[in-house]
C-alpha cells in the first residue's frame, strides 16, 4: 500500500464498506476501489486529488441513500 499524504488517507477510511449490509455494500464497494486506485496513481497529488476523493465520497454516500429502504412506502 502507498503511503498516502494524511489528507489523502483521512478521506479514505470513508470508503470502506465492510460496515454495511451485503446490499448496500455492492453498491458502496465500486467507489472504494475508484478511491483507492486514484489515491495509489503516482501521478495524481495535491489539492485537486483531495477535492476529487470528497466529491467521489459524495457520490457514494447519495448512491448508498438512494439504495435504502423508503419510510414512506415508496412514495415521494
Amino acid at each position: 500500500m502507498a503511503q498516502h499524504h494524511p489528507a489523502v488517507a483521512s478521506l479514505l477510511r470513508y470508503f470502506d464498506p465492510t460496515h454495511l449490509p451485503p446490499p448496500l455494500r455492492e453498491i458502496s464497494e465500486p467507489f472504494s476501489v475508484l478511491a483507492h486506485q486514484l489515491a495509489d496513481r503516482g501521478d495524481l497529488d495535491g489539492p485537486e486529488l483531495t477535492v476529487a476523493l470528497r466529491k467521489l465520497l459524495e457520490s457514494k454516500d447519495a448512491a448508498v441513500r438512494a439504495a435504502l429502504p423508503t419510510t414512506n412506502g415508496g412514495q415521494s
